[in-house]
């Protein structure tokens, strides 16, 4: 025994136990009993597969539970309070089943399928310290989470532990210390996060004809893209960047709106097929410029522009690209130069969102790949405009269009296994085909090649989302909104979630931010007037009932249950039914 090898790793650790669990059995065994079963069963073992955990001890009343990341283990932390919380509403409070969770992050030993060690310990010391039905975690682990999860932890202070010869500060998190269990939708400019963080502005277009102003976008948007691939950096996303599009506005302003660091602004000069693009770093915090590049290539050379603007970026703010990042970037190729501005130009019409504007992408789209047949963010975008007009019934759009999605979204990452748009594109078409373990996975792969995509983080809050997991889809419809704050479809699912758990209040709040940020959504609408039906607020459901057929005539609840991927068809029905309290005909 003495000469066997030890095997350590550095892991997470989630210690949970029951509140008071000798009192509710000597109450009533074989109910406690029972419950306490179930809510391991239905509640915490699909929070931990969701979140990549494993389960290596239970001891009656506790369980311990091992991560391989620090934000997983919070995020399953907090998600399994909340939806304690939620079992536990019809519950007298006498009997329900309350939990402590602490989290640790720390030097473990493995034995057989059992883990040792002080990084176990201090998680079951920590998780004594946690308030009921709250979450506590050790300062480590709130170093390295701090601005990567939309939880706020208050500092708790120092505590002597039993057992442990130093003190263990603790940072906690309770869901009835807030409004709301998880920030829905902050109000206050939010925090710098602990890695390097960026908002890239829309670049001026000094070609000298306006009508190239698409063109300057579309290279924006390439190198905010290029930059939101890189794990090490947090990146503001396009719709939230292109907010102060032809405006000047003060770079430390933007910095505190958008809650980054650095801002990085440019220009572009397109002259035949060649390309100059100027750009400048400025940290927003000061005011201060750190660094001013300019290049200048071919068209054909654009990829290799945005990689050394992105390279640049990463070595002034001494970020480290992983192995597999930098693998991916140097398979980058050439490209046609026509296919691209096609490309560029398709992405503009698909922003308008309407009827015209898709017909108008799917031709752009098609002639670039008959030109560049090898371009994988074509057949991605294609199988997006697909899907897109089949929801919303636009260019005889019918049941088909799903499966012709998938085959395009397919062709995509056929033909580049490293596209995450052509992953996005097919997370969506499974969704919709109702295949959700398979969208799950595609999802959770383009967030390993893009994990600053507020896309794929709707994508995988819409996949819960339909399947009534509500309260899994709402971190990721919050991190969506924090990487890209003018993202008006993440607060619409947001609100949808919200809606669907009875929290009104949020969900109004959601949806009236939605329709702000685009007041002919029709959508939005229909959902503002189920949730004033269900609130007994009738005269103001049938306003925005009147409305949503101003702004869409076509609009047909019929056509929602077919297109709609709910797994239980009695949820878009229990929507409805708001309607008809509201005294609506059908």
């Amino acid at each position: 025994m003495a000469n066997e090898s030890i095997t350590r790793r550095l892991a997470a650790i989630l210690a949970a136990d029951v509140v008071g669990y000798s009192r509710l059995m000597e109450r009533d065994e074989k109910n406690t009993y029972t419950q306490l079963m179930a809510r391991w069963k239905e509640v915490l073992e699909p929070l931990v597969a969701t979140h990549q955990g494993r389960v290596f001890k239970t001891t009656g009343d506790g369980v311990l539970v091992e991560f391989s990341s620090a934000v997983n283990a919070v995020e399953c932390a907090a998600a399994l309070q909340q939806a304690m919380t939620a079992a536990n509403r019809d519950v007298p409070a006498d009997q329900a089943i309350v939990l402590r969770v602490g989290v640790n992050m720390g030097d473990i030993m493995v034995a057989d399928s059992d883990l040792y060690g002080d990084g176990v310990n201090v998680a079951a010391r920590i998780e004594a310290l946690a308030k009921p039905g709250g979450v506590a975690i050790s300062d480590g682990v709130h170093e390295y989470v701090h601005g990567r999860i939309d939880l706020d932890f208050v500092d708790s202070g120092q505590h002597e532990v039993k057992n442990i010869e130093r003190p263990v500060h603790i940072w906690s998190w309770s869901p009835d210390e807030y409004d709301a269990p998880v920030k829905v939708v902050p109000e206050a400019p939010p925090q710098l996060p602990s890695r390097p963080s960026i908002a890239v502005l829309p670049f001026d277009n000094m070609s000298g004809d306006p009508e190239q102003g698409y063109f300057a976008d579309g290279i924006t948007e390439d190198i905010i893209t290029d930059l939101s691939k890189v794990s090490g950096l947090f990146v503001i996303a396009r719709n939230s960047s292109f907010a102060y599009k032809g405006k000047s506005p003060d770079i430390r302003q933007v910095s505190r709106d958008l809650g980054v660091r650095y801002v990085l602004e440019g220009s572009v000069r397109r002259a035949a097929n060649r390309i100059r693009i100027n750009a400048q770093m400025i940290d927003g915090t000061t005011g201060g410029h750190l660094w001013a590049e300019r290049y200048d290539r071919g068209m054909e050379d654009i990829f290799e522009v945005q990689d050394e603007v992105t390279r640049t970026i990463v070595t002034a703010l001494k970020v480290k690209l992983t192995a597999g990042e930098e693998e991916r970037r140097e398979t980058r190729s050439k490209v046609d130069p026509e296919a691209y501005d096609l490309l560029v130009r398709s992405r503009q019409a698909i922003l308008r969102f309407d009827v015209q504007s898709s017909a108008e992408a799917r031709s752009m789209l098609e002639r670039a790949i008959s030109i560049d047949p090898g371009l994988a963010a074509a057949y991605a975008s294609l199988s997006i405009v697909a899907l897109t007009d089949y929801i919303n019934r636009w260019n005889g759009g019918t049941f088909d269009n799903i499966s012709r999605a998938l085959e395009l979204a397919e062709k995509a990452v056929e033909t580049d296994e490293n596209e995450a748009h052509g992953h996005h594109a097919l997370s969506l078409a499974l969704c919709w085909a109702r295949r959700y373990d398979e969208a799950e996975v595609a999802a959770q792969r383009m967030l390993k090649l893009d994990p600053n995509s507020a896309g794929g983080h709707t994508a995988l809050g819409s996949i819960r989302d339909f399947q009534s997991r509500f309260e899994d889809a709402l971190p990721y419809y919050t991190r969506a909104h924090r990487l890209d704050p003018q993202f008006d479809l993440s607060l619409h699912f947001l609100g949808r979630t919200l809606l669907n758990l009875g929290r009104f209040d949020e969900a109004e709040i959601a949806f009236k931010r939605r329709l702000a940020l685009a007041p002919r959504s029709d959508m939005t609408r229909f959902y503002l007037a189920c949730l004033y039906g269900r609130t007994g607020r009738h005269e103001e459901a049938r306003r925005y009932w009147h409305e949503v057929f101003e702004v869409n005539p076509n609009f047909s609840i019929d056509h929602l249950r077919r297109a709609m991927p709910y797994k239980d068809p009695g949820v878009l029905g229990r929507l409805v039914d708001g309607l008809r309290e509201a005294g609506i005909s059908l």
